[in-house]
């Protein structure tokens, strides 16, 4: 039988990112967590937590967590069939999601915030590059995750939600100074261009469509959706922005497009674990009908 008040330790130290941390929101000692957590690692045989700054899970700890969160999303719709199982101090259940940075600085935020409004829950969103959201969902940290890969890992559910269209855009002083002679590879090959990470691959796709072979790019990494703007803006670089996040730019002309007509469209999905919960479901319904509103329809 597992030890679910060892498991909601577990979780908190997780979500805090330390022990010290963990006792405060659970009103303990940070020795109680220790105590806890090392009792833990020896029911199971093996470790649950990387000590660091921050902690984080072994693979292991990872499924035990989102096994408690899956478990508190049970025991919340329980609880609305059963009054009498309720606590006298209603609770907030905590609901982890990992999105990708162009969709939580456009359209996903609007969704999550009208949700999260009525809704019992404490929303923890871990941001990602989304060709890799997924990797959250499939290690068990996440609940659900928008991604842009199509098959869901192995007990999710996954369903389109519609396309997000970049535009390869830059200041036009930018534009002047390194394609005065045109977009090609070897203006591309000099000119800086944006990255959100390591892991962001729009530039390189897009230029492998335009050019139809690999460029090495030289590249400033911006991780923030909205620096990425007004870096492009200021003449820092070029980069691929979703337009509903630059459209204004682009009316004002403090951005212009490097080679017009050539956007990228990226599909996005929705998947999340399967569950008998309202909650989720809830969430659910509305990413797809904000998603419905900003997105490009699925082909």
């Amino acid at each position: 039988m597992l030890d679910y008040a060892s498991l909601s330790v577990l979780a908190a130290v997780v979500r805090e990112g330390s022990f010290e941390r963990a006792a405060r929101t659970l009103h303990v000692t940070p020795s109680a967590v220790s105590q806890r957590i090392r009792l833990l690692e020896e029911s199971v045989g093996g470790a649950l937590i990387v000590r660091g700054q921050p902690c984080v899970a072994t693979e292991t700890g990872r499924r035990l967590c989102q096994h408690v969160d899956q478990v508190r999303l049970l025991e919340h719709e329980l609880q609305s069939t059963v009054p009498s199982l309720g606590q006298d101090t209603p609770t907030r259940v905590p609901l982890p999601i990992a999105v990708n940075a162009d969709s939580l600085a456009t359209w996903f935020t609007p969704a999550m915030t009208s949700f999260a409004a009525a809704a019992p829950v404490l929303m923890e969103i871990a941001v990602d590059d989304q060709d890799h959201t997924a990797d959250w969902l499939r290690s068990g940290t996440v609940l659900a995750a928008v991604t842009s890969t199509a098959q869901a890992p192995s007990g999710c559910n996954s369903r389109a939600l519609g396309s997000m269209r970049y535009l390869a855009a830059a200041s036009p002083a930018f534009v002047e100074r390194f394609f005065s002679h045109g977009v090609g590879s070897a203006s591309l090959a000099q000119a800086p261009s944006l990255v959100f990470n390591s892991k962001d691959e729009l530039q390189a796709r897009w230029v492998r469509r335009l050019c139809h072979r690999h460029i090495e790019l030289p590249r400033h990494a911006l991780p923030s959706a909205h620096a990425f703007v007004a870096a492009a803006a200021a003449g820092m670089g070029w980069g691929l922005h979703p337009q509903i996040l630059i459209q204004a730019h682009l009316d004002h002309g403090t951005l212009v497009e490097l080679v017009p007509q050539t956007p990228l469209d990226v599909p996005l999905f929705w998947q999340q674990a399967r569950s008998a919960s309202s909650l989720l479901d809830g969430l659910t319904r509305s990413v797809i009908a904000v998603a419905n509103t900003h997105l490009l329809p699925s082909a």
